[in-house]
């Protein structure tokens, strides 16, 4: 298996940034472009635990657009193939002190790169 195929990495890393500037800017249509539309879709939050697209939809639809403006660093990203990849980041939102870190699972489908598994959470 071929790990980071120099144009993956450039799909994945387009795709990853694109879902960062929905995220800070509260984007949601983006956002619920982005995580695949499946139950078997998982995004563990800091305070959620969200089971299958439906309820990751509904969740971004309520959450305040409030404080989501952040800074990312030692971000890795890392495909496997032409079809997989991994995102890891760190981040500190500008209203805190704490330190947060997120992962993402990439999956490539038809419609094109979709997150299916999803984890943030705080040190």
């Amino acid at each position: 298996m071929d790990v980071n195929i120099p144009e993956v990495l450039a799909e994945v890393t387009a795709a990853f940034m694109r879902y960062e500037k929905a995220l800070t800017g509260n984007d949601v249509a983006v956002l619920d472009e982005l995580f695949c539309n499946s139950p078997h879709t998982i995004r563990y939050g800091v305070a959620e635990n969200l089971y299958g697209y439906d309820q990751i939809k509904a969740f971004r639809a309520g959450r305040s657009p409030a404080g989501l403006e952040r800074e990312i660093f030692n971000t890795v990203i890392t495909t496997y193939g032409r079809d997989f990849a991994v995102a890891n980041t760190e981040f500190r939102r500008a209203s805190s002190t704490k330190t947060g870190r997120q992962s993402q699972t990439w999956l490539r489908t038809p419609a094109g790169w979709r997150v299916i598994s999803a984890h943030v959470s705080l040190l």
